[in-house]
């Protein structure tokens, strides 16, 4: 399989991950300590499925660091990983992305075609 595909994989799991994580604390309420709060937060099915998420793209993730130098699968996750929650949290959590961000994220994907190049 292709370890491009397989990097893709372990971002869009990571990003849903942790907006489903977000998700979770939003409806698992306010607490007063954190372990109040992960007490809430066990039982919510967004935040037990963000964990899911998480799980799947680490493993994703480590399979890719066995296969692609660091300095390249890193600054591709991090970078394409942030872009696409903004995108997800501007989609689904109604979030507000201004005009400066756009250009940033448009510098971002600039970068990682740099970056990508190195491979």
């Amino acid at each position: 399989m292709n370890n491009y595909l397989i990097l893709s994989a372990a971002i869009v799991f990571n990003a849903i991950a942790n907006v489903m994580i977000k998700v979770g604390m939003m409806k698992a309420g306010k607490a007063d300590s954190l372990f109040g709060m992960m007490k809430n937060a066990a039982f919510n099915p967004a935040f037990i499925f963000g964990i899911f998420c998480f799980v799947v793209a680490l493993g994703g993730y480590s399979f890719i660091l066995s296969k692609l130098n660091l300095s390249i699968a890193y600054p591709i996750m991090t970078s394409v990983g942030y872009m696409l929650v903004i995108f997800i949290s501007w989609l689904f959590l109604k979030e507000t992305i201004l005009w400066y961000q756009v250009i940033g994220f448009l510098m971002i994907i600039g970068g990682v075609w740099l970056v990508a190049q190195g491979n």
